[in-house]
């Protein structure tokens, strides 16, 4: 199974409706910019909205950032310097949660040089996981391999990638929370069909976060997953919240409702952010980029008010 690259849109993926490569998180790349977003994004400012993860009540803000396809690159300067701004902007506008995986090719070397080069490592929520290991021994292995990737002694999220061993891999990560190298654990997936199984394995192991798909045009969690979550205390993490840019490309040429000025929006993607994190079950959001603009933009999402009911639906409906 490969790694989403990063979503470039163009026609024949709007109206084939593809999602690319399934292990990323939820990329907004888009090739031209819709006609309410083509003046050069805003500069941040505001305060991000912050929620608790149920299991300790530590607060973290809404918008997290995701690394798959953007972080895949290699060692040349020209490439990693966009990413440097990312990172930068990211946490100068008080973000804390990164998301991540050893699967995810170059990614946690990237990550890893940036936040040591940037000197952001005591800002940052990492969160990564055991990705396509079986048995104590290999997942061990693999952690071990992140920390050194990573250039950290611990990670404060530790996830079950796609479900994968999940029994053996949840009790690995049980014995490093025990010793410090991770404060919690979770599991995760990326797709409707899979969330039937997240909901018997969150029954079994009640982890501490659950990463799962969620966006206006994939609704599937709200029936299972998030009221689970809501009864088990599991913090909620949204990965895919513009269906790999499918949305992005769709609204390309359309203007914003009227109604997106009531909620401080001024860019379609920020309407679907704020759609995702309107859902009281959800935690926080975790979009990837490798431009800072479209970074700002993410950001902007998490402050201001969020959509109501009605304007939930109305998004929904302008997508139908």
């Amino acid at each position: 199974m490969t790694s989403r690259r990063e979503f470039i849109s163009t026609a024949t993926l709007a109206a084939a409706g593809v999602a690319l490569a399934p292990l990323a998180a939820c990329s907004q790349e888009r090739a031209a910019a819709p006609a309410a977003t083509a003046a050069a994004a805003k500069p941040f400012s505001g305060t991000l909205i912050t929620r608790a993860i149920p299991s300790t009540g530590e607060k973290i803000p809404v918008i997290g950032m995701g690394t798959s396809g953007s972080f895949e690159v290699g060692a040349e300067a020209g490439e990693r310097a966009p990413l440097r701004e990312v990172l930068e902007a990211f946490v100068a506008a008080g973000g804390t949660l990164i998301d991540t995986a050893p699967t995810y090719s170059t990614a946690e070397d990237v990550l890893g040089d940036l936040v040591a080069q940037t000197k952001t490592r005591g800002k940052l929520f990492l969160a990564t996981k055991l990705s396509g290991v079986t048995g104590r021994e290999e997942g061990l292995k693999q952690f071990n391999d992140t920390l050194r990737r990573l250039r950290t002694d611990k990670v404060e999220l530790l996830q079950v990638h796609n479900l994968r061993d999940t029994a053996t891999q949840m009790a690995l990560i049980g014995e490093l929370k025990q010793q410090g190298r991770t404060k919690y654990s979770g599991m995760t997936h990326y797709r409707e069909d899979g969330q039937a199984q997240l909901a018997d394995e969150m029954r079994k192991h009640k982890p501490d976060f659950i990463q799962i798909n969620y966006s206006p045009v994939s609704r599937g969690a709200e029936q299972t997953v998030f009221p689970l979550a809501q009864e088990l205390g599991c913090a909620v993490m949204i990965n895919r919240a513009f269906e790999d840019g499918r949305l992005i490309s769709q609204v390309r040429d359309k203007p914003l409702p009227p109604w997106a000025k009531e909620v401080g929006a001024d860019s379609w993607a920020q309407l679907f952010l704020k759609f995702v994190l309107s859902h009281p079950a959800v935690t926080v959001v975790i979009p990837a980029t490798s431009k800072v603009r479209h970074q700002v933009d993410n950001l902007r999402a998490g402050t201001g008010p969020l959509l109501d009911a009605k304007q939930r639906q109305a998004l929904i409906a302008a997508l139908a």
